[in-house]
């Protein structure tokens, strides 16, 4: 306990420092704009607050906050979609899947937890259009939900597992991930934004540049290697493995949110008002890193 209270001493000074960073960097580069990052802020802010709470206190306000986390993400993905009136009756249905699946982490129910979105949801989704007899639109409709379903409730979903996985690292681990998993983003937007050149994939992401992302897989292993003894009980191998593991997959998780926001969006509005959306872009890499990260260590270790 000593060593969570000492790491988040050194998370909350280090996110002082960041914000100070910010208000420095626009003194100092006034031409250019910071849009996303204000909210990132506020974002890493909060997780810190919660996962401290999680920590320090009772782990079912960590279950209910990130409960709450994936129907506002969700609710968001829902407002991006061109709906009828059978698809916001549907997403009544859909909505009640979240305190379900929390429901079966809550029981510690892996199998339940683990195939309640993917199969029973995904094959339960149709009746409802089918007895209402619509088909226009059908799967576009169905597979936008599910493509919400599985990144914003049953990828997010994992975070609240690692407790109920492994009691004694559980919330230490999902400490370890959402900071690196945080970090890995911040740099990757801050090089891409102040120096960056060369663009990953403009077409998907059009802020994230090849310096960004290299110099964020760095600064994200060289941190795990730092963290890893005193959050995890990974080995050295493993923990700089974390390292990379998170800050690549993360880049894939913000790249699959932001494809997914153009397709929803384009056509409707401005491509400024895409890159605003700023809701799922705090979140989008966790998508991915939350669950890959989960199951690799389940996979190779014995205490999930």
């Amino acid at each position: 306990m000593e060593a969570t209270f000492i790491t988040q001493l050194i998370i909350a000074i280090g996110l002082s420092i960041f914000s100070l960073m910010f208000f420095l960097m626009k003194r100092l580069y006034p031409q250019k704009q910071f849009p996303e990052l204000v909210p990132r802020l506020k974002t890493w802010w909060g997780m810190f607050i919660i996962f401290s709470i999680a920590v320090f206190f009772d782990p079912i306000v960590s279950l209910i906050s990130l409960a709450v986390l994936c129907f506002f993400s969700l609710k968001e993905f829902f407002s991006m979609m061109k709906t009828r009136k059978i698809d916001r009756q549907l997403f009544l249905w859909v909505y009640l899947s979240i305190p379900i699946q929390f429901y079966w982490i809550y029981t510690d129910w892996y199998g339940m937890f683990i195939i309640f979105i993917p199969i029973y949801v995904f094959l339960f989704m149709p009746l409802p259009r089918i007895f209402s007899k619509s088909t226009i639109g059908f799967l576009r409709s169905l597979g936008s939900i599910q493509w919400g379903l599985m990144l914003m409730v049953f990828g997010l979903s994992h975070l609240a597992y690692y407790q109920v996985a492994s009691p004694e690292y559980g919330a230490n681990l999902v400490l370890f991930l959402v900071l690196l998993t945080q970090v890995s983003d911040l740099i990757q937007y801050l090089v891409s934004k102040t120096f960056g050149k060369r663009k990953v994939i403009p077409t998907s992401n059009p802020l994230i540049t090849w310096e960004g992302l290299f110099l964020s897989v760095i600064a994200t292993t060289t941190i795990a290697y730092f963290l890893y003894p005193y959050l995890t009980p990974l080995t050295l191998t493993f923990g700089l493995i974390s390292g990379v593991l998170i800050s690549v997959t993360g880049f894939f998780g913000s790249l699959t949110v932001s494809v997914l926001k153009r397709d929803l969006l384009i056509g409707e509005r401005p491509a400024a008002e895409i890159k605003s959306e700023s809701y799922l872009s705090r979140i989008d890499s966790l998508t991915y890193t939350a669950p890959i990260f989960f199951h690799t260590i389940r996979y190779f270790f014995d205490f999930m």
